[in-house]
């Protein structure tokens, strides 16, 4: 049975009893015929009527409910339903009905906003964003990518990725550099996918940016800094040696030489060479920093390796903390080089304040952490360690940390270096990846 018609049942049950016997009594009362028809017609018509009557209110009151949800499910949040005041549940309901339509409309304005938003964030961007469906048909994309494609979004959506060129980047690994030729130019570009669902269904995200810019930029700042040393490198050099010379011609230009002519000129001479030879070591060890050759891979036995490296220097003893017996893949000459590096930098720390060298190593996760400590100075400007040339030292060329975190990361590792925090000195570190060969 139907609701209405359920309600209408138990209404007209809930009065059947008293109605059937109010008729009984009055059919055996003594009444004349007509009165008893006319009572008769009135109890079944005032029986019937309450059972309609309830009928109506239930069903009026849950075809109001009705209506107000399905204007909450439309979006119309305008409709309010109204109760008589003491309707006691009946106008709870209606309050939290109204309740929950207006906290609809303020979730729904800030889904619109949030929506908007974002939109205008996909717009702006100069990232090509593409979103496509299991079948690898695109759905979606912003400007940044109509303009990376060279089409309108209208000729783009719906065609395959491999009909737009970007079937490879939907396979592969998810985050990764690729050259490719697209409408802007030949890239490169950073590629990075990642799936969603959508509506149960799978789907695909792609995100592709250009690095040319940034590349551009960055080799732009690189030329200027190169510049700017190997111009303050050679200004340095070339102006005395431009000041001796134009007095060596001074003085050879004199009708009568001066007595001890000789002396000064050779005095000029050994300024020029002196600064000419410290100019040549600069460009050599320029030359050495660019040209840093590929690692040649081998096992390296790490004791061996930092004993090594420790018996070699000889102003002062270098303290020996040993670690766990572990190997390592690299290159053996490279790793030396990069810690006689480190050493020797720690040496010339504690000379100054008469204090030790520590070097060791242990295992942190996967990697193998060197670690060289010195009792100097410390530091005084840690920004500047690993700027190609910068240096603290008289007679430093600034190119030894810069080469030992070239060949760190040659080998993905890390180097870093800092103030000690509970003494003074300074800390060498350097992390490399163990491998198979731990």
């Amino acid at each position: 049975m139907k609701f209405e018609r359920r309600v209408l049942a138990l209404a007209l049950a809930s009065g059947a009893f008293a109605t059937v016997v109010a008729l009984a009594l009055l059919w055996l009362d003594d009444h004349g015929t007509n009165t008893r028809i006319t009572l008769t017609v009135f109890l079944l018509l005032l029986w019937l009527s309450f059972a309609f009557s309830v009928r109506g209110r239930v069903v009026y009151t849950f075809q109001t409910l009705s209506n107000l949800l399905a204007a909450l499910r439309e979006g119309d949040y305008s409709i309010r339903g109204r109760a008589v005041r003491g309707a006691g549940s009946l106008e709870e309901v209606m309050r939290e009905m109204n309740l929950l339509g207006d906290t609809l409309r303020e979730q729904r304005l800030e889904a619109l906003e949030a929506s908007a938003l974002l939109r205008k964030v996909m717009e702006e961007i100069n990232i090509a964003v593409f979103t496509f469906d299991g079948d690898r048909r695109l759905r979606l994309t912003n400007r940044a990518g109509e303009r990376l494609l060279g089409e309108p979004i209208e000729r783009l959506l719906g065609r395959e990725a491999a009909d737009l060129g970007l079937a490879s980047c939907l396979e592969g690994e998810t985050a990764r550099t690729v050259q490719m030729k697209l409408a802007p130019g030949p890239g490169p570009w950073e590629v990075r996918r990642s799936t969603f669902r959508e509506k149960g269904a799978p789907h695909h995200l792609l995100v592709m940016a250009d690095l040319s810019r940034a590349l551009r930029e960055e080799e732009r700042q690189v030329w200027q800094r190169l510049i700017r040393v190997l111009g303050h490198e050679l200004n340095n050099s070339l102006a005395p040696v431009k000041s001796i010379v134009q007095s060596l011609a001074t003085l050879l230009s004199r009708p009568q030489l001066p007595s001890d002519w000789r002396e000064d000129a050779l005095r000029g001479l050994t300024v020029i060479g002196g600064r000419t030879e410290s100019l040549t070591r600069f460009m050599e060890a320029y030359a050495r920093l660019a040209r840093l050759p590929a690692p040649r891979i081998e096992r390296v036995d790490v004791a061996t390796w930092v004993r090594r490296v420790a018996a070699l220097e000889t102003r002062l003893p270098v303290t020996l903390v040993p670690g766990p017996e572990l190997a390592i893949r690299a290159d053996g000459a490279q790793l030396e080089q990069l810690l006689i590096n480190l050493v020797r930098n720690a040496v010339d720390a504690s000379c100054v304040t008469g204090g030790g060298v520590e070097v060791g190593w242990r295992r942190f996760g996967p990697w193998l952490e060197v670690v060289v400590h010195d009792d100097g100075p410390g530091l005084p400007n840690t920004a500047n360690l690993f700027v190609p040339f910068f240096t603290t030292k008289p007679s430093g060329t600034g190119i030894g940390l810069v080469l030992s975190r070239q060949i760190a990361e040659a080998h993905g590792g890390h180097l870093t270096l800092e103030n000690r925090g509970g003494g003074r000195g300074a800390e060498a570190k350097l992390r490399l990846p163990l491998g198979e060969a731990a």
